[in-house]
């Protein structure tokens, strides 16, 4: 049995990549750390409940985790995800209850309780786990494996910092501290996000499958439909989260990566948040990243549609 814990900020696509770690064969979802960035940390710590519930879920714990990025107040996106982080789609408070602990000493828990043993999925801001980090400086050699979603290593983002990122843009200074302190991640970016969007109306296939879980995708994301449509004026949905679970379930999936070695710039006025990528090792610094470019397309939405199935 696989045991993962995801680090995250529901979110409506974090809440499809964490129904798609639960109903996935082989695997156990060991905790749930939340963290501010689609919208406040109460609000996505409510949410990673109300997300069990749509799955009947056994009982799994969620630690509360921080509720500002590092040095600022941090940047949220509640004009994507609605208000509630969940489309405001009304729904019902959950009855499960949040662990006392906090997310940074739970990483760093988990990780001491089974070295080795654990994979770490990061879908949100980065705050969570540089927090980790400086209390524990040895918490990588704890995790088997770390996947991150974010960052922009061609500066097509979609922050108003035009190269960023949004979870790299709510704390730069974060993910600058886990791209300098974690020796090798696998980094799924935004970009690799848009180059394998979902046909909308193959998407809408899975809100007709008569369940709990597709009632919930269907209430969640009424309000996000339009807003992907007025953006990007296309009939497609991008699912940045679900597609960095889908690496992390499989490692098959992936059929075009490279490793490269990764800094976040945090100063400049234009760029802060930036995914600076040294191509052609001018630094001659050992990567750190393994950035995934394309994986299979088709896998991936299998793996979505079995969530709902």
């Amino acid at each position: 049995m696989r045991r993962i814990v995801i680090d995250c900020d529901p979110g409506i696509d974090d809440a499809q990549a964490i129904m798609m770690a639960y109903q996935y064969p082989g695997v156990h979802i060991e905790a749930i750390t939340t963290v501010a960035g689609n919208v406040g940390v109460e609000i996505t710590s409510e949410n990673a409940l109300k997300i069990l519930d749509a799955l009947d879920a056994d009982p799994i714990p969620v630690y509360a985790g921080a509720r500002t990025a590092l040095v600022e107040t941090g940047n949220r996106a509640s004009h994507v995800h609605g208000e509630d982080g969940l489309g405001d789609a009304g729904l019902p408070v959950s009855s499960r209850q949040l662990e006392v602990e906090a997310a940074a000493l739970a990483l760093i828990r988990l990780g001491k309780e089974s070295p080795g043993e654990l994979e770490l999925i990061a879908i949100g801001p980065l705050t969570n786990l540089a927090l980790a980090l400086r209390l524990d400086p040895d918490l990588p050699s704890r995790y088997k494996r770390l996947v991150v979603m974010g960052g922009a290593c061609y500066a097509q983002g979609n922050t108003p910092n035009l190269p960023v990122e949004f979870n790299f843009y709510a704390d730069p200074d974060a993910a600058a501290v886990v791209f300098d302190n974690w020796p090798m991640l696998t980094l799924v970016t935004w970009e690799t996000t848009l180059a394998h969007g979902i046909d909308l109306e193959k998407y809408n296939e899975l809100m007709g499958i008569d369940n709990k879980r597709s009632q919930f995708l269907n209430k969640i994301t009424r309000k996000l439909a339009i807003f992907m449509k007025e953006v990007f004026r296309r009939d497609v949905s991008y699912l940045a989260d679900p597609l960095a679970m889908a690496v992390l379930l499989e490692e098959d999936i992936v059929m075009e990566a490279t490793e490269k070695h990764i800094q976040i710039e945090r100063i400049g006025t234009l760029t802060r948040g930036m995914t600076v990528v040294d191509w052609f090792n001018h630094s001659q610094n050992e990567p750190n990243a393994l950035i995934i470019n394309k994986v299979d397309h088709d896998r991936f939405f299998a793996l979505l549609r079995m969530a709902f199935e």
